[in-house]
């Protein structure tokens, strides 16, 4: 394989790319790590001059490359261009660079691997359920933090113990087909994913009650693994493309409209297997027509006339754009339109809305530092709002922005996703169904099941 500079053949930046970028500077403000350290190498512009450096020759340094691994791909800068500087394709192909490329160290290697070893398989998440819910429930985590011992543990893990949600008992199970309530409009099908199946299977569970409460049939294929968008966002490219090519079988095999997904960065990286396949004859034109068929569940149910009645919920919500969901796809109007169809409820502004939690996929794991700052800068500015209720629709930013909330002294604030919210709407529960914590939320995740319907798999298998 030929190397010039930084890159080599496979897949480096693009110059057109690169070129279209005019350093006019209306990205830096919209850059988190920029707002954060005022550094230009640390802003849109600032690592398009560097991959222009690798291009022409420059050598990948590890200077350079840590100002690639601070970026949080968050894509802020993209809705912010003027010029249309695909800067998502751009960060993509530089971290796959990078990954292959540059020499870290062995406790860089050793972290990333074992993230990788787990966090896209729902199986192995799952086995951290157990030891985690006993964690929570026995008191260990107070008495740690009251010796000072959890201060001890190296930042990664800090940051893992701090975002991990309450986990409640018995998670919720989905069958394989949810059948419409009512005459059937369409029949779709239903990612549960990897860490919104383990970690928030309610959020399934939702997804498929208001679903079929609209009037389509539901198809949950079993034992559905990652789709890869954490490696994909990380520059792992060749185990995202495996990912990929595992849930396009297995929608294909469903016979479904639609493919709807919860979760921002997962839609966010289906919507772009085209071109993370684009190169695999066997494969290309099958991952077209899938993301061609991957919809938010927001972007879909703001598609179709409401058909379901939702019932009062006289609360306030703060509505969190994620990154992935308002920046990667360009869905901003809909969740808001879609809450605001809840008889009682109010939508609150963030401000500062569109800067990044500090979630961003695994960041919060590899650059913890950087994310808890964002994260307290987000959690401040939703207290400012005086809503009820924290809503978002992305388990990562759920988790990383409730941490955050739980670091400022005051009484937690609840959180829910936005589909969890229509739920509730739908089903007649009441607001304190929705204003509890944790596991005290359990009780309105139920999905709608039927005699017929197939046998039941977890919520996220």
């Amino acid at each position: 394989m030929s190397q010039t500079g930084a890159f080599d053949d496979d897949h480096p930046p693009q110059l057109a790319l690169v070129e279209d970028c005019v350093h006019c500077g209306f990205c830096l403000p919209s850059c988190p790590t920029y707002e954060l350290w005022g550094e230009e190498m640390d802003s849109p512009r600032g690592r398009i001059h560097l991959m222009k450096q690798g291009l022409e020759g420059q050598p990948l340094t590890a200077a350079m490359a840590g100002h690639f691994d601070r970026c949080l791909g968050c894509m802020a800068c993209v809705s912010a261009c003027p010029s249309g500087v695909q800067y998502d394709a751009l960060i993509e192909q530089t971290r796959a660079q990078v990954e292959r490329r540059h020499e870290r160290s062995r406790g860089e290697r050793l972290l990333r691997s074992a993230i990788f070893a787990v966090f896209p398989y729902p199986r192995r998440l799952r086995m951290l359920r157990g030891p985690l819910r006993f964690y929570q429930r026995s008191g260990l985590a107070r008495i740690l933090r009251r010796l000072g011992l959890l201060d001890r543990l190296p930042a990664a893990l800090r940051a893992m113990e701090a975002v991990a949600p309450p986990l409640e008992a018995r998670p919720p199970r989905l069958p394989g087909r949810v059948p419409a309530i009512g005459p059937a409009r369409g029949v779709v099908g239903l990612l549960t994913g990897c860490v919104q199946s383990v970690f928030f299977p309610g959020v399934n569970a939702a997804t498929a009650n208001v679903l079929a409460a609209e009037g389509f049939d539901v198809i949950i294929p079993p034992d559905q693994g990652c789709c890869g968008a954490l490696s994909s966002h990380m520059g792992r490219r060749g185990e995202a493309a495996r990912f990929a090519r595992d849930v396009i079988s297995r929608f294909e095999e469903a016979e479904v409209s639609d493919v709807i997904v919860n979760a921002a960065g997962c839609g966010s990286a289906m919507k772009e297997y085209g071109r993370l396949l684009a190169d695999d004859p066997a494969w290309a034109a099958r991952a077209d027509r899938l993301a061609a068929r991957t919809r938010d569940v927001t972007e879909f149910l703001a598609a179709h006339e409401p058909r379901a009645v939702r019932h009062p919920l006289p609360i306030s919500v703060a509505y969190h754009d994620a990154c992935h969901l308002a920046h990667a796809q360009g869905i901003r109007a809909q969740p808001r339109d879609l809450l605001r169809t809840i008889p009682g409820l109010s939508v609150r502004e963030i401000a500062d809305g569109s800067l990044c939690c500090g979630s961003a996929g695994v960041y919060n794991l590899l650059q913890p530092e950087a994310a808890a700052e964002l994260g307290s800068r987000k959690a401040a500015r939703v207290l400012e709002t005086g809503a009820d209720l924290l809503v978002t629709a992305n388990p990562g930013c759920l988790m990383q922005i409730n941490a955050a909330l739980s670091q400022t002294g005051g009484e937690p604030m609840p959180s829910a996703h936005t589909i969890e919210v229509l739920d509730a709407a739908v089903r007649g529960v009441p607001a304190a169904g929705l204003l509890g914590s944790g596991t005290e939320r359990g009780s309105p995740r139920a999905v709608v099941l039927s005699e017929d319907a197939d046998d039941d798999v977890p919520a996220g298998s």
